[in-house]
């Protein structure tokens, strides 16, 4: 398996490849677990990216010939909690996370999409989950839940129900990403830029942004613990001294 999960770090960027181009980079159960392990320690980095091998896929969901042992509820009911628990996993992810979509990005493709912070796309991207027209299977409800935070229901049901794909102009439209790029080159190049970018700003921010984000979506504890994470932080300290005596703040995550 791993060489179907690359991983690597440059500059202080952490880039994950799913790396199986001729399977249109579907994911195993090996490699959900790998991409879990990397985003709950991507190492010493400061921003991390989520990419596929080639310009034809970003990743075309579950493997399918990962289903073929399932005999039963119990078995799908596992499924689900592993893919949630990896899905979580990134949306906890120390680091901001940036998927690069480039060509298809579906079922479980898409689902590893929506979980990271953002999103941003190649002019061939192409998003949707299928299944009405393929598996016959459902998403979880806290499948339903991300994806109608990012798109609202009645894009979550037009999208399903129709078994679409939504094109990369439609995606950006319908807020799924914010950016479309012209080729994967072009691509590749602003990821790298984009990551750079939050690499340099006050972690605790991003972080305390994101989990507050994650609790209105699942109506979870109010926000007074992160409220005392960045205004009791170190950084905060550096952020105000930085600014009164007019020079770049170094930031710390503490």
């Amino acid at each position: 398996m791993t060489d179907e999960l690359l991983y690597h770090q440059r500059d202080g960027i952490g880039h994950i490849t799913l790396n199986r181009p001729q399977a249109r980079n579907a994911l195993t159960f090996p490699m959900y677990e790998r991409l879990a392990e990397i985003a709950a320690d991507p190492g010493n980095v400061r921003a991390l990216i989520v990419t596929g091998a080639g310009d034809k896929a970003f990743a075309a969901g579950t493997d399918i010939n990962q289903f073929r042992g399932f005999s039963g509820a119990d078995d799908a009911m596992a499924y689900e909690a592993r893919i949630d628990r990896v899905l979580n996993t990134i949306e906890r992810c120390p680091v901001p996370t940036i998927a690069a979509i480039a060509g298809a990005c579906t079922g479980g493709g898409a689902a590893i999409a929506a979980s990271c912070d953002l999103r941003i796309a190649a002019a061939n991207a192409r998003f949707g989950f299928p299944i009405a027209r393929t598996l016959g299977n459902c998403l979880s409800m806290a499948n339903i839940a991300r994806l109608s935070a990012l798109v609202g229901p009645a894009r979550v049901i037009e999208m399903i129900f129709t078994a679409r794909l939504l094109s990369a102009s439609e995606a950006l439209s319908a807020g799924l990403v914010t950016e479309v790029l012209p080729d994967h080159a072009a691509l590749a190049a602003r990821a790298a830029d984009l990551a750079t970018l939050l690499a340099g700003h006050a972690p605790l921010t991003m972080r305390a942004t994101r989990e507050a984000l994650r609790r209105l979506r699942d109506n979870l504890p109010p926000d007074e613990d992160l409220i005392r994470l960045c205004y009791t932080s170190r950084d905060f300290k550096e952020g105000m001294d930085a600014f009164l005596t007019k020079r770049p703040p170094s930031w710390r995550g503490s």
